[in-house]
């Protein structure tokens, strides 16, 4: 057995992640159970948003799975869609009468937020997202899914209806024992600062795109 595979089976367990601390968090959007997350595995303070009665959630529990963008999130940037696919997941589990929203800590799509401000560097000077993260020496997309199976599998689930447009967090998911039984399409109309960029995610990195 390999390294990487030791790895891999660490990842499968379930005891790497504790819950820290649990509270209400009353929102714009409604108010959520906010649970903050300590692992072993990465050092990093994940956290989820519950709206509704966890004791009923099932597989036909709305999902979203979102990875953290300081810059959209927190300052609404408009160079992504990430802060905009917050809020509707936010309002939208909300509107359905329960759901679950994991927020990882993996900006930049994993490169962290300094890589990720030079990667826009990049792209002022012409070059997409994708092209961006190659030419620091990252891959397009470098995030792992197992921090949110294991937390997924702390509330009870191990199968989901995921609020995604990305097949490969769907895969992601599934390699680490979660179903995706369903996919929500969860789009956002796209802007003159981010339209080059959504169309790249959709050409060159197969997101489920409908609107550019």
């Amino acid at each position: 057995m390999t390294i990487e595979d030791i790895i891999y089976y660490l990842k499968l367990q379930d005891d790497f992640v504790l819950r820290a601390a649990e509270t209400k968090m009353p929102t714009d959007f409604g108010e959520f159970r906010m649970i903050g997350y300590a692992n072993k595995l990465d050092e990093k303070e994940h956290f989820v948003l519950l709206a509704g009665d966890p004791d009923q959630f099932n597989e036909d529990t709305p999902v979203r799975v979102h990875s953290e963008c300081l810059t959209g999130d927190l300052l609404a940037s408009r160079r992504c869609d990430c802060g905009s696919q917050l809020h509707k997941a936010m309002r939208e589990v909300q509107q359905k009468g329960g759901g679950v929203i994991v927020y990882l800590r993996q900006e930049g799509r994993g490169i962290g937020l300094f890589n990720k401000l030079k990667a826009y560097e990049l792209q002022d000077k012409g070059l997409d997202t994708v092209d961006a993260n190659l030419e620091l020496g990252y891959e397009s997309d470098s995030r792992d899914y197992c921090v949110a199976a294991a937390i997924l599998r702390d509330l009870g689930l191990r199968k989901v209806n995921l609020m995604t447009n990305n097949p490969l967090k769907i895969d992601g998911l599934h390699r680490y024992g979660i179903e995706v039984t369903d996919r929500i399409h969860h789009e956002i109309e796209s802007n003159q600062d981010n339209r080059f960029y959504l169309e790249t995610k959709k050409n060159r990195m197969g997101h489920l795109l409908k609107k550019v």
